[in-house]
């Protein structure tokens, strides 16, 4: 048998490992020290984003001694916290949102055509959401990133499908009625 005339690769699985089916970046790794009576333990704490590219992202923290076990904290408790976000059909932001969590400021603008134009945690966030086109500012003097990233969870919220579903839904009857008397 020569090598030339066999098929390559023929009934057997691909090479490599499979495409995950969140994309991730980390955004923070922090060692933290505890002070013991025999010394000092150290543990690492992860901040991490993860995504669809199709409108869908969450932030996760994870905590651990090692840090790849708190990688895969921070990975699970992402796909816990994620959010499916309502974009338009340019996958941009419907209207202008800002949010606040602890000193993070955050304000974030639907922008038509010039991409994403944002700082550090906004434009990693947007990216893995899929937003195309957004302008976003970090107010905040604090360059905590864990905050910041909340506050840009906390702003999203407000266009994802679990907040728009649960406002009070009106009939168009009953928008007539009310108009008519």
């Amino acid at each position: 048998m020569e090598k030339g005339n066999q098929k390559k690769n023929s009934g057997h699985r691909p090479f490599g490992k499979p495409k995950p089916e969140f994309d991730q970046k980390i955004l923070d790794i922090r060692r933290v020290t505890r002070v013991m009576a025999g010394g000092r333990r150290f543990s690492f704490s992860v901040a991490l984003v993860a995504g669809d590219k199709k409108g869908s992202v969450g932030l996760g923290l994870g905590k651990a001694g090692d840090t790849s076990l708190a990688i895969n904290k921070a990975l699970r408790n992402a796909k816990k916290n994620m959010v499916k976000l309502k974009l338009t059909k340019t996958m941009s932001l419907p209207f202008e949102m800002s949010a606040k969590f602890a000193s993070g400021k955050v304000i974030m603008m639907p922008n038509r055509g010039r991409g994403i134009v944002a700082g550090s945690v906004i434009r990693d966030i947007a990216k893995l959401a899929g937003i195309r086109d957004i302008t976003g500012k970090i107010l905040s003097s604090s360059k905590n990133k864990l905050n910041n990233a909340k506050a840009v969870m906390q702003a999203f919220s407000e266009i994802s499908s679990k907040h728009i579903t649960s406002l009070p839904a009106i009939t168009v009857t009953e928008g007539v009625e009310k108009v008519l008397s």
